[in-house]
């Protein structure tokens, strides 16, 4: 009868990752994680929110500029040859108020809009790691169209806008009327132009959230244009006040 050996390796599985089992295996690919992979998603967003920043501070500075030119070209006063006193060649315009305070709810409104569709976005990429596990959350759902209700919301207050337009020109405000209607057009023209070329990216963002792109993308795109479309907002509402109560 043969003899056991008086001694037995301990052959306990490593839970190294490699051959030299000095730590646990790593994920790659995907995910929300520093190293060896994508990106860590939260510096990607703030990496592009401060890219916004910097974009805005030039649109910011366009408008002090009018602004205080503006307010200059309102306070200013010549000496009349005649009369050897100071007068001003200021005429008040006469703004159709009620029609745009109504293009400043629909504005407003979609900000709003725009916020939910963040916040819409944001639910979307916190939940997609549980999609991976079946059964636990439906595959599809219906969701508000958050995005189509901002664009459209935008479109009406630009036709709004337009509809100002042709008021002023009914009475007889053009934009080489006078200086005081000059500023008027450049003001909500300038404020027009940049929010339709927010309404480019807002389309973009409508188009790969139908294409179901990545969620991360898909959020700090949508992250970016609802930022964007508050600051439209604000300046759109301090454009209204300084031209309503400096006429």
């Amino acid at each position: 009868m043969s003899s056991l050996p008086s001694t037995v390796r301990d052959q306990r599985p490593s839970s190294g990752r490699g051959r030299n089992g000095d730590g646990p295996p790593t994920r790659r690919g995907g995910g929300d994680f520093r190293g060896g992979g994508s990106p860590d998603f939260g510096h990607r967003l703030r990496r592009a929110r401060f890219g916004l920043i910097a974009a805005l501070a030039p649109i910011l500075t366009l408008f002090v500029g009018i602004t205080v030119a503006y307010v200059f070209r309102h306070g200013t006063s010549v000496i009349d040859p005649r009369s050897q006193q100071y007068i001003r060649y200021w005429v008040e315009v006469k703004l159709p108020v009620g029609l745009l305070l109504f293009n400043t709810a629909i504005l407003l409104l979609s900000s709003f809009t725009m916020e939910m569709s963040r916040r819409q976005v944001a639910q979307q990429a916190a939940l997609e790691p549980l999609r991976e596990i079946p059964g636990l959350l439906p595959a599809s759902e219906w969701r508000f169209p958050w995005l189509g209700a901002s664009f459209l919301l935008s479109l009406a207050f630009l036709v709004g806008q337009g509809v100002a337009w042709h008021v002023l020109a009914i009475r007889g405000f053009f934009i080489d009327t006078s200086a005081s209607s000059s500023f008027v057009y450049l003001l909500t023209g300038a404020h027009a132009v940049h929010l339709a070329g927010g309404m480019v990216v807002l389309a973009y963002a409508q188009a790969i959230t139908l294409m179901r792109r990545n969620i991360e993308y898909r959020r700090i795109v949508v992250d970016l244009t609802a930022w964007y479309w508050h600051f439209m907002a604000l300046l759109w509402i301090y454009i209204f006040a300084l031209l309503y109560f400096a006429r």
